[in-house]
């Protein structure tokens, strides 16, 4: 069949393009302009082979072999067929399986049915030696093409470099105009102190007042107790007071975080402080009460509970839970998400959106969410009620924003972590977009 065949390993093409260009060859160093790349590769194949293009195959890898964002762009192509092996992670780093069994099942099927008169490999790995001598035994003429080295030496096996009918090396201007490096993401801006929380925390602590004395023919008893963290002197003296010679003691250090039996004694002193199956707050027995253990009850039928701190206190003895804090509400909790924003016809034209122009960049991620929920909210001053809680993002919303994150293989598990820098370029490319559309947003989010 008079028609050429393009087989191209991705590992190869994207690491030894990110070495050329940026001396590193993580793929993540470089841009790829897909639909660039596919029509540059075949208008170089027909004009190398003087045959038409049957079809391109695109080997690559991705975790349980899920298409990622960049391989669903490129299955939407004409003539370009995606096949996925599995990325899986071996001593600290991705391996490859199974890209180089199927580059060589599909190279031997495609000569052993005569589907082509010439394949172009675009490939370093010699493992495909086996494969490219049984092609050319059933008649196809091989062409090798390799990419310019960093070092300017070969990044190829030598035994394929010698089997192959014809080789080409492509050069950086071919490689540029596909690839392009990849700016590095904003991280996220780590949020100042506010002025005047840094005024508290720099102040330092307030001594505790002392007591007021009591007036005439009060008893001691209903006297209200001390402060849990006003020192003592000796012998239960109170700090200051004069001992029995007359001579003023020195104050001592100032309590500033009470400890678990401070906070009991002041749970004992409340008022209305209930027993627990029979014994006080403390766990002793209660002074008064009925013989069942439970507190008296007030004249509306009432049990008193306590009225100050509480003390988590769990043993055989009893059992006295601290009350739950209602979690804080925001102006911007009350906006709608997304998805209550967005219609049938505008979710299909997202995901396409997704599959075909997105490039997968976190900070390209942040930003197209942010411009989507802004253009569909309608009214951009209603959104000026996040400022005020900048770098905080409502928690649904923020929720959504990773979710739809997740798409592009972002937030994926890296050594068993979820990548935070992903997060932080995510969060600051919403802001950096927000910043540009809603009003006062400049004087807010730092670039």
């Amino acid at each position: 069949m008079d028609r050429c065949v393009v087989l191209v390993d991705a590992g190869y093409l994207l690491g030894a393009a990110a070495s050329l260009l940026a001396g590193d060859p993580s793929r993540s160093r470089v841009t790829v302009d897909h639909t660039a790349l596919i029509t540059a590769l075949r208008e170089r194949a027909e004009a190398e082979t003087g045959l038409p293009l049957l079809r391109i195959y695109w080997f690559d890898a991705a975790p349980d072999r899920r298409p990622m964002p960049e391989h669903r762009r490129l299955r939407v192509l004409p003539r370009v067929t995606v096949r996925l092996g599995a990325l899986t992670r071996a001593e600290g780093r991705w391996v490859q399986k199974g890209v180089d069994a199927a580059m060589h099942a599909e190279l031997s099927e495609l000569a052993r049915n005569r589907a082509c008169a010439d394949v172009v490999l675009i490939t370093g790995d010699g493992d495909l030696l086996p494969g490219m001598m049984s092609a050319k035994e059933h008649g196809v003429v091989v062409h090798l093409w390799a990419l310019q080295a960093a070092d300017g030496d070969f990044n190829q096996s030598e035994d394929l470099v010698g089997e192959a009918d014809e080789r080409r090396v492509l050069d950086r201007e071919w490689i540029e105009g596909s690839f392009s490096l990849r700016e590095s993401a904003t991280v996220f801006p780590a949020p100042g102190a506010r002025q005047e929380i840094a005024k508290i925390l720099a102040a330092p602590p307030a001594a505790a007042p002392l007591p007021a004395p009591l007036p005439a023919g009060v008893p001691a008893a209903v006297a209200p107790a001390a402060p849990a963290s006003a020192p003592a002197g000796p012998a239960g003296t109170p700090a200051g007071a004069p001992a029995a010679d007359g001579r003023p003691q020195p104050p001592a250090a100032l309590k500033v975080v009470p400890t678990p039996k401070d906070l009991a004694g002041r749970v004992a002193a409340t008022p209305g402080a209930h027993a627990v199956n029979g014994h006080g707050p403390l766990g002793h027995p209660a002074a008064h009460g009925p013989a069942n253990g439970h507190a008296p009850a007030a004249a509306n039928g009432h049990a008193h509970g306590p009225t100050g701190p509480v003390l988590r206190w769990s043993s055989d003895r009893g059992w006295v839970d601290r009350p739950t804090p209602e979690p804080a509400v925001t102006a911007g909790d009350s906006l709608p998400t997304l998805a209550q924003l967005t219609t049938s016809e505008q979710r299909w034209a997202d995901r396409e959106e997704d599959i075909t122009t997105i490039g997968g960049d976190a900070h390209e991620v942040g930003q197209v969410f942010a411009r989507r929920w802004s253009d569909r909210l309608g009214d951009v001053e209603r959104l000026t009620v996040l400022w005020p809680d900048y770098p905080r993002i409502p928690h649904r919303v923020d929720g959504e924003l990773l979710r739809y994150a997740a798409r592009f293989g972002l937030l994926a598990h890296k050594d068993d972590q979820i990548d935070e820098h992903d997060r932080y370029a995510i969060r600051a490319g919403f802001w950096k977009e927000l910043a540009a559309r809603v009003p006062g947003g400049s004087m807010v989010v730092d670039d």
